[in-house]
């Protein structure tokens, strides 16, 4: 079995990827017809199941991951060694809960994949002890904030010299009366909405996320408000840093001495520092003059207390993966651990391995960590920092044919020549068309094409479109062609239409 499905994963990936990066509309209602509509109460049977999906369903999806051109969402595809050992995930189907190293490897495998993630990311595995995998970084930004309001909170007790205050044992509103706060912020810059709803979900509140940039430069912290904000009599504080936000892929900070300053300010007043590094984390494996701006953008989050990342994002492998790095190994157990559950019981263990169940979200989850660590021990260091500077260098592709264009804008407006402006652009691209009719339709248009696919967003009040850049098999010499054509053939089309 296991031959038969390695020999079939294989296959997929040497099938050539589909011309067409959304189904036609004959395919989407041919999906929806073919649907099944009530439960039948005797299966068809397993072949004329695989039937179905292969003919019916399969075809009315959109080719994200199978497709270089699919530019909607930071969506990484999936590299054929993460692929095959999904498959193997699902035959095998492990439930890693607890660690149980007399009876299955699965934790340890968990272990030493976010071991090596480390690596990648050049942060010392050593300092980083507490780790995990998650769904995504949604679920990520949600252990960053219960992790740091824990923490927050256990140190305003500790300077009145107070019992402990823990929420994850007492609740918010006793921890919040024994450490003598009238309440607690999420300070940021161009926060992603995922900040948000982790907030809203663990009692914070969407309201507590703040934002604190500088005027003329949204995205950069003030550093002096900041500080007084966090000196706020009575209020406890978490500094969430963007690294990189989500609309333009620029990141919240620019350089080590900047983030050594706020840790410096953080450890003053008992802050803890998250860092949201869905796919900006990643610049950190770049190392050419070329990528200096990425480069100064990653310098010093190994800093913070805690890191969010998403590994269905640059690391290309298959949803739903993320992970999450804390420097604060023993506040894991405060805020997940179950209590009173003894067939949870990990039993005697000499490592220091932690049951995934105690410090996380889940307490059943699949072993996410297969496909990472096949991943990264069939490409290494230097396999994905060459997918990553390929995808960079497409993503810069693009924007200089926008700047270039008489027909759109590049966005946000950068002043500085042509090489300036692009050492700034990571993996998004965000642009609109100069005429405001063409604008106000142009990611349908785009889509329409059917080539390549983009996402729509907002730009200053005025729709915007955005490229973004994130699979393993992107080219500049193969896609920027399918993608000026596209775009000129929207422009041409448009304007023989008006």
């Amino acid at each position: 079995m296991i031959a038969k499905l390695s020999a079939a994963i294989a296959g997929l990936h040497t099938e050539p990827p589909p011309e067409d990066v959304l189904p036609s509309e004959i395919a989407l209602t041919h999906a929806r017809e073919k649907l099944i509509q009530h439960l039948p109460t005797k299966g068809v049977g397993l072949e004329d199941t695989i039937k179905h999906l292969k003919e019916d369903i399969v075809p009315g999806f959109n080719a994200s991951s199978r497709s270089s051109n699919y530019y909607g969402f930071v969506t990484g595809g999936t590299t054929p060694a993460a692929s095959l050992a999904d498959n193997l995930v699902t035959a095998w189907d492990q439930n890693v809960g607890v660690h149980l190293p007399k009876e299955t490897i699965a934790t340890e495998v968990e272990d030493k994949a976010l071991s090596l993630l480390c690596e990648l990311l050049n942060l010392d595995p050593a300092q980083w002890p507490y780790r995990t995998f998650t769904t995504g970084a949604t679920a990520s930004n949600i252990l960053g904030l219960a992790c740091g309001r824990e923490y927050i909170i256990a140190e305003a007790a500790a300077i009145r010299s107070s019992s402990a205050a823990s929420v994850g044992h007492l609740g918010i509103y006793e921890a919040l009366h024994r450490a003598g706060l009238d309440k607690i912020q999420v300070l940021t810059t161009v926060p992603h909405s995922s900040l948000s709803k982790a907030a809203s979900l663990i009692g914070m509140g969407r309201a507590s996320v703040k934002t604190i940039a500088l005027k003329d430069s949204p995205l950069k912290f003030d550093i002096p408000r900041l500080e007084n904000m966090l000196k706020e009599a009575g209020t406890a504080s978490v500094v969430a840093i963007s690294a990189a936000e989500v609309n333009t892929g620029l990141f919240a900070t620019s350089g080590l001495n900047q983030m050594k300053e706020i840790r410096r300010i953080c450890d003053m007043y008992g802050a803890w520092i998250h860092v949201d590094g869905a796919f900006g984390i990643m610049g950190r494996m770049l190392t050419s003059p070329s990528y200096q701006t990425i480069i100064n953008g990653c310098a010093g989050l190994d800093l913070a207390d805690s890191i969010t990342g998403d590994g269905h994002k640059l690391l290309n492998v298959p949803y739903d993966c993320g992970f999450f790095l804390s420097r604060h190994r023993d506040i894991a157990f405060h805020v997940f651990q179950n209590p009173n559950a003894a067939y949870l019981s990990s039993g005697l263990s000499t490592d220091t391995i932690m049951s995934p169940l105690n410090i996380g979200i889940e307490n059943s989850r699949r072993l996410r960590a297969l496909p990472v660590y096949a991943s990264l021990m069939a490409y290494g260091k230097d396999g994905y920092r060459e997918m990553l500077e390929r995808q960079v260098q497409l993503a810069r592709a693009i924007a200089e044919f926008i700047i270039e264009s008489d027909d759109f804008e590049l966005l946000p407006i950068f002043a500085g020549e042509k090489d300036e402006v692009l050492g700034n652009v990571y993996m998004i691209v965000l642009f609109r068309a100069n005429d405001e009719g063409l604008n106000k339709e142009l990611v349908d248009r785009i889509k329409t094409t059917r080539k390549i696919y983009v996402s729509g967003t907002a730009w200053e009040g005025k729709p915007a479109c955005r490229f973004a850049v994130s699979n393993w098999m992107a080219n500049v010499e193969k896609d920027l062609p399918v993608i000026k054509e596209a775009l000129r053939g929207v422009v041409d089309k448009y304007k023989a239409q008006k």
